[in-house]
C-alpha cells in the first residue's frame, strides 16, 4: 500500500441507500454480518441466495439511526436492489441510489473515513460527495490488485463469483465478513454447516508465479490433474482457488509455474 496514492475516487463502486424505521431489523435478517454492530463502525458482509452461495458482497455505514449505506460494486448494484426489493414485503424501507461516491486511500484518514472492515492494511474507505472525489482509479487499478493479493482479499466478480462461490472458501471469516452468533439470515444454514466441517477441502490461496503472466481464469493443473483455477495475479504472486488435496506439489497454469503459499498474508 505504500505506493498507492493518498486517495483515489473508486469508479467502478457505487452507493445504495437503505432508509426507513425499519432499515435495520430488514437488513439483519438478509445479511451474513450482524448490523447491530454498525454503530461500533462500519461493516463488510455478504448476501446469499437460499442454498448459502455468494450472490453480493458490500460495505455497510450507518447513514443515521434510520438508513444505511451500502457501498458496492457498480455492475451489481442493481441487481441488489432489485433483490432487495423482492425481500422488503411489509418492512417499512426505501431502497435507492445514493450520489456519494466511493474514495479509497492509504495513510493516514481524513474525517469521515474508516479502516477497510476486512483488513486495516487494505487502507480507509470513505463516502464523500461526487465534488469532493479525487482524481478516479478504473476497475481493477493494479496498486489496489497487488494489495488485495498480498492480503488474501478476494474481489467481486473475480474471485468472488455469483451463484457459484461459497464465502467461507473464499475467506469471509478471517475478513470478518459473516458473524456466526447472530441468527438466522438468508443461506446460514448452509454457511453454518460448513463452518462444522472438519475442513474445507477448496478454497482460496495465495500462489508465487513464475513464468509468463497466465490471463485471470487460466486453468491449475497438478501434473495432468485439475487442481484450481487462478484469477487476480499481481507482483509475482496470485490468487488461485484451489483443490487442497492437489495443491501440495508442483502446480502449472498454462506456462507459468505455481507454488501454494503459506496461509496468511
Amino acid at each position: 500500500m505504500t505506493d498507492r496514492p493518498e486517495a483515489l475516487h473508486a469508479t467502478d463502486r457505487t452507493v445504495l441507500r437503505i432508509a426507513g424505521p425499519d432499515a435495520r431489523d430488514f437488513l439483519q435478517g438478509l445479511v451474513t454480518n450482524d448490523v447491530r454492530r454498525l454503530d461500533q463502525g462500519p461493516l463488510y458482509a455478504a448476501l446469499l441466495s437460499p442454498q448459502g452461495k455468494y450472490l453480493f458482497d458490500f460495505f455497510l455505514v450507518a447513514d443515521g439511526l434510520d438508513a444505511v449505506l451500502l457501498d458496492i460494486k457498480a455492475d451489481r448494484a442493481a441487481a441488489l436492489a432489485q433483490r432487495l426489493a423482492m425481500y422488503r414485503l411489509r418492512a417499512n424501507v426505501a431502497i435507492a441510489a445514493d450520489r456519494r461516491v466511493v474514495v479509497v486511500g492509504a495513510g493516514e484518514p481524513p474525517q469521515g473515513a474508516f479502516a477497510d472492515p476486512r483488513d486495516p492494511a487494505l487502507g480507509w474507505r470513505a463516502l464523500v460527495a461526487a465534488e469532493d472525489a479525487p482524481v478516479a482509479a478504473g476497475p481493477g487499478d493494479t496498486v489496489l490488485a497487488a494489495a488485495r493479493v498480498a492480503r488474501g482479499v478476494p474481489e467481486t466478480g473475480v474471485e468472488l463469483l455469483p451463484d457459484d462461490s461459497y464465502i467461507l472458501e473464499l475467506g469471509f471469516e478471517r475478513l470478518h465478513g459473516v458473524d456466526f452468533r447472530k441468527g438466522c439470515y438468508v443461506g446460514q444454514e448452509v454457511t453454518a454447516r460448513m463452518k462444522h466441517k472438519a475442513e474445507l477441502r477448496k478454497g482460496l490461496a495465495r500462489v508465487r508465479i513464475e513464468g509468463a503472466l497466465p490471463p485471470p481464469g487460466t486453468a491449475i493443473l497438478a501434473g495432468d490433474r485439475p487442481a484450481g483455477t487462478l484469477h487476480t495475479a499481481a507482483d509475482g504472486e496470485g490468487l488461485a482457488y484451489l483443490r487442497f488435496d492437489r495443491a501440495e506439489g508442483p502446480l502449472t497454469a498454462g506456462g507459468a509455474r505455481l507454488t501454494r503459499l503459506p496461509d496468511g498474508p
